[in-house]
């Protein structure tokens, strides 16, 4: 065990994904961490009103709504020192109001009733010597610090969210403050540490964690055929295909400028993609949505990964999940250079321009090797939920 380890204390998270969401969430793996050693509360978003008149009939309100009444209890063990509370009230939707004071008294008793609801789970499992951990909900988390009589705060910041509207009309007011009253901020890419260094010196990277047993120990036949039988280099992509993230102009610019490749892209696309003007050029396959315990096999079937991301607010801070999936599996990565990418310098070829992502393919396949492959291997390896938790022990004892 880390000797920075923090043991024995009651940790409630509030965050943007609740426990039930479906797709993976950065906040339920640290969760899964902390509650090695310490007893967690991971707390749900508390129920809004606009989310109760639009989607009455979805199983998931039903659930809250049922809690909300008394009719099931929403205090819900998950496993050893791990809870997960449905809150017991119903909050207003108030983004769309413009008014700052307003906003804020509203704000406020969203607050107020959500930090009841937690008060008396906290009561019921005899939570003392409170640590607050929350993942990016700047609004209706903001008065939790006072209103729970925490300890410590930690604001968590793997995100910015403030590039997306709804979170930038109240969110460019509001987090900066959120962020300078916490005890300690932690990030998960260099990028969004120095943002929160603006406003709190005690501010620290702790770097991702990502599982990545599916994506190790592959062997040659670990492929999909299809793939396989696509002519000359195939180069690769999955994830979503959404067109405010990567940059169809630089996909488009490879196919075209590289007839003898085959541009491989796996995963769901928005609006955008399906009508541009990929769909037109004969070296572009568009696989669709594979499960997730099959993208493996997507990725072994490449001779070269890629990133091909744009770089604006939403995407230049984000550190990228995807190219810790691709280094499991040995192959050589491509990627668009950001400052959240470039701590990846060593093992991805980075570029900054398209002219240059073309030359660092050539020079990806030219350079393979086992030894590389072992590396890149041995660098996603060290990108574990453990690690990331241990700095942010690390982060925490600073203000202990």
């Amino acid at each position: 065990m880390n000797t920075e380890t923090i043991r024995g204390r009651d940790i409630v998270i509030v965050g943007q994904q609740p426990w039930d969401v479906e797709i993976g969430s950065n906040c339920k793996n640290i969760a899964i961490e902390l509650s090695k050693y310490n007893r967690v509360l991971y707390v749900n978003q508390a129920l809004d009103r606009i989310t109760l008149m639009k989607n009455a009939k979805d199983p998931k309100v039903m659930k809250r709504r049922n809690v909300i009444k008394g009719k099931e209890d929403g205090l819900i063990p998950v496993s050893t020192n791990l809870w997960n509370l449905f809150p017991d009230v119903l909050v207003e939707s108030i983004n769309w109001i413009s008014q700052e004071g307003i906003f804020d008294y509203l704000n406020k008793r969203n607050n107020k009733l959500l930090a009841g609801s937690i008060l008396k789970a906290m009561q019921v499992l005899d939570f003392k010597t409170v640590i607050l951990f929350n993942d990016n909900d700047m609004f209706r988390s903001f008065y939790l610090p006072e209103l729970l009589a925490v300890e410590q705060s930690v604001y968590y910041s793997r995100d910015y969210m403030l590039a997306v509207d709804y979170w930038k009309k109240h969110g460019t007011r509001i987090e900066p403050l959120l962020i300078a009253k916490s005890d300690v901020c932690v990030a998960n890419s260099t990028y969004l540490t120095d943002y929160c260094k603006q406003y709190n010196a005690n501010s620290h990277y702790i770097g991702q964690g990502c599982d990545l047993e599916l994506f190790s120990g592959l062997s040659d036949q670990d492929v999909v055929p299809e793939i396989m039988e696509l002519p000359g280099i195939k180069v690769g992509y999955v994830g979503a295909l959404q067109h405010i993230r990567l940059d169809i102009d630089l996909l488009s610019y490879l196919a075209q400028h590289n007839p003898d490749w085959s541009i491989v892209l796996v995963g769901p696309e928005d609006e955008v993609f399906r009508s541009s003007a990929l769909h037109g050029l004969s070296n572009v396959y568009f696989l669709g949505s594979q499960k997730p315990e099959h993208l493996p096999k997507y990725i072994n079937s490449f001779d070269v990964c890629i990133n091909p991301q744009l770089i604006n607010e939403v995407t230049i801070g984000n550190y990228p999940r995807k190219i810790d999936e691709y280094l499991a599996t040995g192959k050589p990565v491509v990627a668009t250079l950001t400052q959240a990418v470039n701590i990846f310098k060593d093992c991805v070829y980075l570029s900054e321009h398209k002219e240059e992502f073309v030359t660092l393919i050539k020079k990806a396949i030219a350079e393979n090797s086992k030894e590389r492959a072992a590396y890149r291997q041995s660098v996603a390896s060290s990108h574990t939920w453990e690690n990331s938790v241990n700095e942010l022990y690390k982060a925490i004892n600073n203000v202990i």
